[in-house]
């Protein structure tokens, strides 16, 4: 993540690899249901960008579908955390919809032998192959689900439409609802962030825009899908009026 910003395998039928060769655990908070079926946690990322350390929030996404588990924007989980993930399913499958997370993917990849899911092109930091090229039309580990690209991003990055509840918009760095900084962040990243626009109610990530440069009418058919609510990557979730607060954000934006 920058800031400029199916087979039937069972639990831990991989793990081949050392716990060492993955990114360790950060501080997160519990796994917590947001619509039937769909879980959310927020945990901790510290990267280093423009020679400066950082540490702000991310999110991951759980959707239940039978006993099968999907992680979307993987966050690795502490052995509680884990125990509590694995208490609702079993995890099948790993979603990367952007080009600048993935850092826990191999972990989840190897502790349950799920199958990684991602656009075409995705560049991955593990030496795991992309089992299904993510694409409009195309299957999706769970029936009730829809695909978005962004069509005129320089990097890969999409959302999933969950047709549940109104219609559930997951997003990874592209649409953020990060109102304020929260408990994983430190003053430092909270104040440069902030001065950079990332603190607003239904935003285009600052980050997406200027590494990603989208056009206005990726924004123009995301206003075409029908979804209520917004669960993103990055910030809370933005329940019941998700459309029209980024209708105000993309004529702000991009004028349309």
């Amino acid at each position: 993540m920058v800031i400029f910003l199916p087979s039937a395998r069972g639990q831990h039928s991989r793990m081949a690899s050392s716990d060492s060769a993955f990114h360790r655990a950060l501080p997160h908070g519990p796994i917590e249901q947001v619509f039937e079926h769909v879980f959310f946690v927020t945990g901790t990322t510290r990267p280093t960008f423009f020679g400066l350390d950082w540490q702000f929030s991310r999110n991951m996404t759980i959707v239940r579908d039978g006993e099968a588990l999907t992680l979307v924007n993987t966050v690795r989980l502490d052995d509680a955390g884990l125990e509590a993930l694995e208490a609702l399913g079993t995890v099948r499958h790993v979603v990367r919809l952007g080009a600048f997370h993935g850092m826990d993917d191999a972990f989840y990849l190897d502790r349950y032998g799920a199958s990684l899911w991602a656009l075409q092109d995705m560049v991955h930091e593990h030496t795991h192959p992309t089992d299904h090229v993510l694409r409009p039309g195309a299957p999706l580990p769970w029936a009730d689900a829809s695909l978005f690209v962004y069509e005129t991003a320089k990097q890969p990055e999409g959302m999933l439409l969950v047709a549940r509840a109104g219609g559930i918009l997951i997003a990874c760095d592209s649409l953020q609802n990060w109102e304020a900084p929260d408990a994983f962040f430190d003053e430092a990243s909270a104040a440069r962030m902030q001065s950079m626009g990332f603190f607003r109610t239904a935003n285009v990530g600052p980050g997406f825009r200027t590494a990603c440069e989208p056009a206005a009418a990726d924004f123009q058919r995301i206003l075409e899908l029908p979804f209520r609510h917004l669960v993103s990557a990055h910030g809370t979730v933005l329940r019941d009026e998700a459309k029209p607060h980024l209708r105000e954000t993309f004529a702000e934006l991009y004028g349309i």
